[in-house]
């Protein structure tokens, strides 16, 4: 009695059903992606306008960010720039009212990081009002091209 077959068998690897997956997988991808470049932020910048808003007759309360990230809240410097001093300084000057229109100068120098954390202080606060200050452009003295 022979149990050995007459020839061994090769083992092989169904290349067929990985094709399958792997087309539907590429079919997936293909139909799930949208083709955008996602690379491009498209930013709509803010314009400054040559006359200021009337502010309607509420106070106000200025903070200004100095060229060194020092903080100034109605043009009285803080000790230090730590957030915790800003917000205390902003509760001495508003109070409990969170309806005062808060004005943000920041100097063209200031780090963004100093900036976002006066803005982020102020909207943890509940501040709802808060106004940019900008200065205008000045005009061009480049002469305009003839037609």
């Amino acid at each position: 009695m022979n149990l050995r077959p007459r020839r061994p068998e090769e083992p092989e690897i169904n290349l067929i059903s990985l094709i399958d997956v792997l087309l539907v997988l590429v079919i997936f991808f293909m139909l799930s992606s949208t083709f955008v470049d996602e690379g491009r932020l498209r930013v709509q910048l803010p314009s400054a306008s040559e006359q200021p808003q009337s502010g309607g007759g509420s106070e106000r309360i200025v903070v200004t960010v100095t060229q060194t990230g020092s903080y100034r809240v109605n043009e009285r410097e803080l000790v230090n720039s730590s957030r915790e001093t800003l917000q205390r300084a902003i509760v001495a000057v508003a109070g409990k009212s969170r309806d005062a229109r808060v004005v943000l100068r920041a100097d063209g120098r200031a780090t963004h990081q100093s900036v976002v954390t006066a803005m982020d202080v102020l909207g943890r606060m509940g501040f709802a009002q808060l106004d940019v200050a900008t200065t205008p452009s000045p005009p061009s003295s480049s002469p305009s091209p003839a037609p």
